[in-house]
């Protein structure tokens, strides 16, 4: 089993930033790439950013040159450093981990942009 936490959400203004952390525990030797996803409202979840355990990333196109998916292995965590924040990344952000044969959530945590 692996467990997520997540926090550094929080209220922003429009143009600000924001760095979202994740921790990981439990079965973290499993973990083969973790990611952010985020829920607007009244929208489906969507891919914000990956990264797996090489390293390697992938990027939604709207938060491209924006935000930074990174993880620190010796800390168990991987963080989304967000800037040039916009009303339009409003949504509760979902960490999320993968392994061969499953997937784990975090409880979300809520990033608001005012305009």
């Amino acid at each position: 089993q692996v467990q997520l936490v997540e926090s550094g959400g929080g209220l922003v203004q429009a143009g600000g930033s924001l760095r979202l952390s994740c921790a990981a525990s439990g079965g973290i030797f499993s973990i083969k790439s973790m990611g952010w996803y985020r829920t607007a409202p009244g929208k489906q979840r969507e891919l914000v950013a990956t990264i797996t355990s090489g390293g390697s990333t992938n990027y939604a196109d709207s938060v491209k040159g924006r935000f930074t998916i990174s993880r620190d292995n010796a800390k168990n965590t991987m963080y989304l450093q967000m800037n040039t924040l916009k009303p339009e990344d409003t949504a509760v952000y979902y960490c999320h981990a993968g392994t061969f044969t499953l997937v784990y959530w975090g409880q979300g945590t809520q990033v608001t942009v005012s305009s």
